[in-house]
């Protein structure tokens, strides 16, 4: 459930992101009026049924990357390494951005190009086409650089695959979730503009060290270790944990 809110009773088991559950920190508690607090934030501690991630729920776990990483093996692995993932997706209400943050990295980008190998741009249904327009004009021409225009097969997993690093916008928070799971560096651009519950998620990706805001000062050659996202397995695990005290089995 993306936004838990009452009576949670009614449910066995409730999986949900911790930014989602816990929306109004000191921060958050500026933007909600404070007659609407209470039925925006649940109780805490959350009860034992109550399973709480720190990202959302996804797909890209080690066997699928695996697996895209074998599809995708001839288009991506011959490219020059270090090899630089950038995925942009949109505004939201609360991580809000435009040609701005466009302008701001083609700027960055521009900055380590030195230090990459190759760029691999992708967009998502959600980018506003001002903001993707500029990007393609500025690199369009570029030999490094290679922005997927939406045809074919869409290559997010095997970026995630091949990829040794990654620039994000801060708005997604599935792209943070999944580019976490790989333990590879990831950089955000745009956390600064992020509001309530966006902001608490920001902030616990860099409290873990999973993250690092983008500067366009990085040599991205460089790395950094943390440990990555498990979000999904271990919330499948508490569900198999749920389903044997009720006496049930699923074949895995």
């Amino acid at each position: 459930i993306q936004h838990p809110r009452s009576r949670l009773n009614r449910f066995d088991l409730v999986i949900t992101p911790q930014h989602d559950y816990y929306p109004l920190t000191r921060h958050g508690r500026r933007q909600i009026p404070w007659f609407l607090r209470r039925w925006i934030t649940p109780r805490r501690p959350p009860a034992r049924h109550v399973v709480l991630t720190v990202g959302a729920l996804h797909l890209a776990d080690s066997a699928a990357l695996r697996s895209a990483a074998s599809v995708w093996h001839d288009e991506l692995a011959p490219l020059a390494r270090p090899l630089l993932v950038v995925n942009i997706g949109g505004p939201t209400s609360s991580c809000q951005y435009g040609e701005d943050l466009a302008k701001q990295l083609i700027a960055m980008l521009q900055n380590v190009l030195w230090s990459c190998g190759s760029i691999r741009i992708s967009f998502s249904r959600r980018t506003p086409e001002k903001v993707s327009k500029i990007l393609l004009k500025e690199f369009s021409s570029n030999p490094k650089v290679y922005i997927w225009d939406g045809e074919g097969p869409n290559p997010h997993m095997g970026h995630l695959a091949w990829a040794d690093a990654f620039v994000i916008t801060a708005d997604s928070v599935s792209m943070l979730s999944e580019a976490c799971t790989t333990g590879k560096p990831v950089y955000v651009i745009g956390a600064e503009r992020c509001t309530w519950k966006f902001a608490d998620f920001q902030k616990s990706l860099r409290e873990r060290g999973a993250v690092r805001p983008f500067t366009g000062k990085e040599d991205i050659s460089e790395s950094w270790s943390y440990t990555p996202l498990n979000d999904t397995a271990e919330a499948a695990s508490q569900v198999m944990k749920a389903l044997a005290a009720r006496g049930w089995t699923i074949d895995t």
